[in-house]
């Protein structure tokens, strides 16, 4: 049976498709197809994967600037018709579209050629592709049970957040080998999401040298910001900056938070399935869209993690030092983050793809 996978333009919305991937693979005779942008992180992953790729236009359908809306109108409508030409050719049983507006086209064209069409909400709350999707789609699956306020109760299913094989298989042992961690220090796990942070590495590198005499700091910093963080590091004194080990970007995101006691992080739609199946506490910014806030709310009010808005984030460092400082709290967020945990989330969507298939 063949499947296609779309969606993109951030890893959270990626990576789902991937896990999906992993789990259908393990029944023979699976094929497995993906359609996506030409630069966006769900080629690289994709490839990685060993998944034939397809390249769809696609641009965010959403901005103030007229010229923008328009470009993203238009590629839309282009990519609808070169992902229906591909599915065409394809022919796969269902397809599955993680959200993000890498997944737009191709989700209405699987809708209008009557393909099964299984939408996945990565947030709490549906963004614009998801929203768009809902009138196509076969099935909506949501990562919590805070969106089915927010879609269709006729086609929403519960399912969790699907994960890579890797949260299964992390520990913190094997965390601490790969990132070269001192077993003895408490760890602070710094990352903005896959495209990086620049807010937060900013007050990150004003605080380095009093976070990094309470602990070390694993900081995965993003492409771009990597060269003047590298500079920062050059200018602590030996005994700090072997505490600051600092990463543009990591695959083995699981290990990470598998060695870490605290995160710090953006607000992303894989904050709601990473840190749970890791049992991460967390700082939680979200960045300036309505998703990622959504998404921080849903956590703090479980107790799972601390929230700080764009505006507080100065506030980070004393934050930080208070999280460390209290086990009792950091224990109790933990246990609160890791009752939030889906594990089974993968399997279930693959089984959801064929039965639509079916």
């Amino acid at each position: 049976m063949k499947f296609a996978l779309a969606g993109g333009g951030t890893g959270g919305h990626a990576y789902p498709a991937i896990a999906v991937a992993e789990q259908l693979r393990r029944t023979s005779g699976t094929e497995l197809i993906y359609y996506g942008t030409a630069n966006g992180p769900e080629h690289a992953l994709a490839t990685a994967a060993d998944i034939p790729y397809r390249v769809t236009p696609a641009s965010q359908v959403r901005g103030r600037s007229p010229l923008r809306l328009l470009g993203g109108t238009w590629n839309l409508l282009r990519g609808t018709r070169v992902a229906s030409e591909y599915l065409e050719q394809d022919a796969p049983a269902a397809v599955f579209a993680t959200g993000g507006y890498a997944a737009a086209p191709v989700g209405r064209a699987a809708g209008k050629r009557g393909i099964p069409l299984v939408v996945f909400l990565p947030d709490v709350r549906p963004g614009w592709a998801v929203r768009f999707l809902a009138r196509y789609a076969t099935r909506i699956a949501c990562t919590v049970e805070g969106s089915l306020e927010y879609v269709s109760s006729t086609k929403a299913v519960v399912t969790g957040y699907p994960l890579r094989a890797q949260f299964a298989q992390a520990t913190r042992e094997e965390g601490i080998r790969r990132f070269e961690l001192d077993p003895a220090l408490r760890t602070v796990l710094i990352a903005g999401g896959s495209l990086g942070a620049h807010q937060i590495n900013l007050v990150v590198s004003k605080a380095l040298r009093n976070l990094l005499e309470r602990a070390q700091v694993l900081h995965v910093c993003g492409p771009g910001e990597e060269h003047w963080l590298r500079r920062e590091r050059e200018r602590l004194p030996e005994w700090l900056r072997n505490r600051y080990h600092l990463y543009a970007y990591t695959e083995d995101m699981a290990w990470a938070m598998a060695a870490a006691d605290l995160a710090v992080t953006r607000a992303g739609a894989s904050t709601l399935g990473e840190l749970p199946a890791s049992g991460l506490p967390a700082v939680v910014i979200p960045g300036e869209f309505s998703d990622q806030h959504d998404n921080a709310r849903f956590l703090e009010e479980r107790g799972a993690a601390t929230v700080l808005s764009t505006r507080e984030i100065d506030d980070l460092e004393d934050t930080i030092a208070m999280l460390l400082d209290n086990d009792e709290r950091r224990a109790a967020m933990a246990e609160a983050m890791r009752a939030l945990a889906r594990p089974e989330a993968a399997e279930r969507l693959a089984s959801l793809l064929r039965e639509v298939a079916a």
